[in-house]
């Protein structure tokens, strides 16, 4: 039993705006969404979409989840840079410092990103989309790792990074100290390969936790991770 990674989904308070500048920054295809919000379909070898979510959350911190997207030369980088600036991408201060080889961008809510400079063997051969980025602990990494069954391709003082079989974008994590909950962020919505309440106890028997509502919207159950975030089983499709 294990679940499928379905969709990174944003927290977003106008879901359709987010997700033009999304397409449009990656180039992306609008997807059927049976669930309330919009969907795109990533197009990238480890299988999930982008998942736009109504919520009302204020935004009040760094987000823990963040990508990076990769480039393939200097002026690639920079391309990228100026399409997203012209989508209504703003630049963002997160401590890089003025020599940082990376440029930190927000969306048009907020959620930072970084578009991350050529020649980062780490993320080559990743796709575009090279990593989602998460503040969170080594235990953390390990559950995902399980959860999705994702093997770890990085585990070194307490990083800790997962990786699709199929290749695609990894999942990293930065170890401690875990930054607060900024409230609103980003999250995974899974897709059990089976049962969905056998998978839902096969994750809180890995270290998963139930959250006082329980109740994620259209069939899917709510629960948080072993950091807090929280993700949502999907009913099986």
């Amino acid at each position: 039993m294990s679940s499928r990674l379905f969709a990174i989904s944003f927290d977003a308070h106008r879901p359709e705006r987010l997700a033009q500048f999304w397409s449009g920054v990656l180039g992306l295809e609008r997807a059927d969404d049976p669930c309330d919000g919009v969907a795109l379909l990533s197009g990238n070898d480890a299988g999930y979409r982008l998942g736009f979510r109504p919520s009302h959350k204020p935004k009040a911190a760094q987000n823990r989840l963040h990508f990076d997207l990769t480039s393939s030369s200097p002026e690639d980088q920079q391309e990228t840079v100026a399409k997203a600036l012209a989508l209504g991408a703003q630049r963002a201060d997160v401590g890089q410092g003025p020599d940082a080889s990376h440029v930190v961008l927000a969306d048009p809510e907020g959620n930072e990103f970084c578009v991350i400079e050529p020649g980062n063997n780490f993320l080559a051969g990743c796709g575009f989309v090279g990593a989602l980025a998460c503040d969170g602990s080594q235990t953390v990494g390990y559950f995902w790792s399980e959860a999705l069954g994702w093997p770890l391709v990085w585990d070194q003082d307490e990083e800790t990074a997962i990786q699709s079989p199929d290749g695609g974008t990894k999942i990293t994590w930065g170890g401690p100290p875990l930054m607060p909950d900024p409230g609103k962020d980003l999250h995974f919505d899974l897709v059990p390969d089976g049962d969905q309440r056998a998978e839902v106890e096969r994750l809180l028997s890995l270290g998963a936790k139930r959250l006082d509502s329980g109740d994620g919207g259209d069939g899917a159950v709510l629960l948080a991770d072993p950091d807090g975030n929280e993700f949502r089983v999907l009913a099986r499709r």
